[in-house]
């Protein structure tokens, strides 16, 4: 079998030769050597030593004590920090997250044993190359995610790798091996400990990589009853209706992979496909609460949006999500089913009060949102409603590009304007300024100061 060999930066090859000059054993580990091997870009380049902490500090001029306590010293190369961990035993995980205390070792296996799966315990070094005491490579070419030693140790260590798991089997679509993806499913209860913001940045991951189905499995591990029980209830509601092929949690997965392929998407930067991800996985998320049969037997879902829109509210919130993302994703799943009636006799007059709802800027979002629902919905009725989804964006398309006024800021007439007629600050300022919208939004032309004077005199006459 050929050697393994690793391209390693320029920098990080530096940090490991100036260790081994000085007597000490170096390896890039974990991720980046996983990376490398299976031709993705590293994020970043983790380097393993026998030297202490202190040592380590002694040899190079810049350092962060970033977690000395655990052996961890940041080193500084061209403004990019490479963190250099001490060889270390974990001692025991009292909280089920963090090891209480670390013992030093000068054994490169030992510390590799420490290390969650195979794919991520492999160590390497520019002479001596690859060290793998666990079949990481071997796992690897079998795409395969397995623990390193006996899984519940490692789970019981750190619930937090039950997740971890989940995502590196989405990130690279890899099988969970079956004896690891049984002791998930009997340690899942221990996710209770894992804080919020670990939970988050592990869902945002799953969710956006390649295979988004692993979402699936999370439910059938019982992971998602722990940190995420509303999508136990989508999973659990199925659609019996003529536009839908699958419960309302397999529709879900749909519609994220949907959006993985929307060139929206793939211009995004991560926040961008972060909000694009949490918005698919959420916009029905309301479905199990408004479920009802018509008369004609079937189900159906009536104001879920809405209610949709609460729940990925209180969802947002519990994982601590930013307020800002929070605003956008609740708002876009508000809307995301938003609809306009072809055989109005004025579809564009339609599309203008939908865009004056939405937001403007939000409505770049909607589209591809939207097209990822309808493609996660039965074929049979595709071709219309993308003709109707057409119809609206070419609508909005004329709207930005003639500068038509949907929002009261657009409007040719401000409230200090208003004020000046003898308008009174208050409500009946604001009721004026949304009855001119109303009146813009049916005749974009009426969007005019002196129109506008006109009418709002008039309204104040008559009160």
């Amino acid at each position: 079998m050929e050697p393994t060999i690793i391209h390693i930066p320029a920098d990080a090859e530096r940090i490991i030769d100036t260790l081994e000059r000085a007597g000490y054993e170096a390896y890039a580990v974990g991720g980046c050597v996983r990376d490398s091997i299976l031709g993705r870009e590293p994020e970043d380049w983790d380097i393993t030593t026998s030297a202490s902490p202190e040592q380590v500090k002694a040899l190079f001029p810049r350092t962060i004590d970033t977690g000395i306590e655990h052996g961890t010293v940041t080193v500084m190369e061209h403004r990019v920090g490479y963190e250099v961990t001490t060889y270390r035993v974990d001692g025991k995980y009292e909280d089920g997250r963090h090891p209480s205390s670390v013992t030093f070792t000068r054994n490169l296996t030992e510390d590799l044993l420490r290390r969650d799966f195979t794919i991520n315990a492999m160590a390497y070094n520019p002479r001596s190359g690859l060290v793998d005491r666990y079949d990481g490579l071997g796992d690897l070419r079998r795409g395969c995610i397995r623990c390193v030693g006996v899984p519940e140790e490692r789970f019981s260590e750190d619930a937090l790798r039950i997740l971890r798991a989940l995502r590196f089997a989405s990130q690279l679509g890899f099988e969970i091996e079956k004896e690891t993806l049984a002791a998930m499913c009997r340690l899942a209860p221990r996710l209770e400990a894992v804080s919020a913001e670990r939970v988050r940045v592990e869902l945002v991951k799953l969710l956006g990589g390649r295979h988004p189905n692993m979402l699936v499995t999370a439910y059938e591990t019982g992971v998602t009853k722990i940190i995420l029980p509303e999508w136990d209830d989508m999973m659990e509601t199925g659609q019996d209706n003529p536009h839908h092929l699958y419960d309302v949690g397999r529709h879900t997965v749909k519609t994220i992979e949907a959006i993985h392929e929307a060139e929206e998407y793939l211009a995004a930067d991560a926040h961008e496909r972060m909000i694009y991800d949490m918005t698919m996985l959420l916009h029905d998320a309301g479905k199990p609460a408004c479920v009802s049969v018509g008369e004609d037997g079937k189900q159906h879902f009536y104001g879920h949006p809405k209610a949709s829109a609460e729940i990925a509210k209180a969802v947002l919130r519990r994982l601590k999500f930013d307020n800002d993302s929070m605003d956008l994703i609740t708002a876009l799943v508000r809307y995301h089913d938003c609809r306009f009636d072809m055989d109005k006799h004025d579809v564009a007059r339609s599309v203008r009060r939908i865009v004056s709802r939405v937001g403007i800027e939000r409505m770049k979002y909607l589209f591809p949102i939207q097209l990822a629902d309808i493609r996660g919905q039965h074929p049979d009725y595709y071709e219309r409603s993308v003709r109707r989804l057409e119809q609206l964006r070419g609508e909005y398309d004329t709207i930005v590009r003639e500068g038509h006024c949907v929002s009261v800021r657009d409007l040719a007439l401000d409230g200090k304007s208003l004020i000046a007629l003898g308008y009174k600050p208050g409500p009946a300022l604001g009721d004026a300024l949304k009855r001119l919208l109303q009146t813009v939004l049916d005749d974009p032309s009426a969007n005019t100061a002196d129109n506008l004077t006109e009418l709002a005199s008039q309204w104040l006459s008559e009160d």
